[in-house]
């Protein structure tokens, strides 16, 4: 098997029961190396408690998961995570408002929350500003992560993430809470990622179809913790299936950018 065809992460008869009650069941997903992931739904669908699973956060009430070619339980959840990169909104709240921009991507590179934890090497910190650069916040790196924009701030943690080259790349809902235009920011410098030479395998959590950016290859719909539908996006993200998910009937458009937009019927 070629390591485009590498299985980075594989859930078979996966199941979480909270209060009695079963919020996500899955009975198989496989995730390749080649492949970037929607992971669609309405709220309480169970897209973040899988995202969760998938990048090691959260333990399945039952189920094999196997995650970059480690059986969860078998090995130590710790060290599967520094490879599993995850961009979340509780990531935001857990850095300091006065972490400078610079440090707040360099400690990516061992998921600190503060730079004097240890001594970063030259080309560490050289990768941190080519990283800003890169996203197009570079001018940012000296100020304080509380006085930049939430469209900022969501690139300066997507720096943040990548700085540790990820095997798999976990973003939950990078572009909630951002108004249109720092939405299409990020959304651009994403869809540079995503159809790159060679882009990193890629899991990413949305309520909306305009928040999908191009580059992806598969979605999975959600809707009551199970499946609606799952496969290559351009057979997964169309009206009878989206409008199943959401409960209401949906019109979806794919555009010539390879972004998606729905609207109701």
């Amino acid at each position: 098997m070629s390591d485009d065809h590498a299985v980075m992460a594989e859930v078979e008869g996966l199941r979480i029961v909270r209060d009695a009650r079963t919020i996500l069941s899955i009975d198989h997903l496989e995730i390749r190396a080649y492949e970037r992931w929607a992971l669609l739904g309405p709220n309480g669908s169970g897209k973040s408690t899988l995202l969760a699973v998938l990048s090691g956060r959260l333990w399945p009430t039952s189920g094999r998961i196997t995650l970059l070619g480690e059986r969860v339980g078998t090995v130590d959840l710790r060290v599967l995570r520094a490879r599993l990169g995850l961009m979340s909104a509780t990531l935001t709240r857990q850095l300091r408002a006065g972490l400078s921009v610079h440090d707040a991507v360099v400690t990516g590179v061992d998921g600190a929350l503060e730079a004097w934890w240890r001594t970063y090497a030259p080309d560490e910190h050289h990768r941190a500003d080519a990283l800003l650069v890169q996203l197009g916040v570079g001018g940012l790196a000296a100020k304080p992560l509380g006085v930049i924009s939430e469209g900022e701030r969501a690139r300066v943690l997507l720096a943040r993430v990548l700085i540790a080259d990820p095997a798999l790349l976990c973003l939950d809902e990078p572009a909630s809470g951002l108004d249109l235009g720092a939405r299409e920011e990020l959304l651009v410098r994403l869809g540079e990622l995503f159809n790159a030479e060679h882009p990193a395998p890629a899991l990413l959590v949305t309520h909306h179809l305009e928040e999908l950016p191009s580059g992806l290859t598969h979605a999975l719909l959600l809707r009551g913790g199970a499946p609606v539908a799952s496969g290559p996006i351009e057979q997964v993200l169309r009206n009878e299936e989206v409008s199943t998910t959401f409960g209401i009937s949906v019109e979806v458009a794919r555009h010539s950018d390879g972004r998606f937009s729905g609207r109701a019927r």
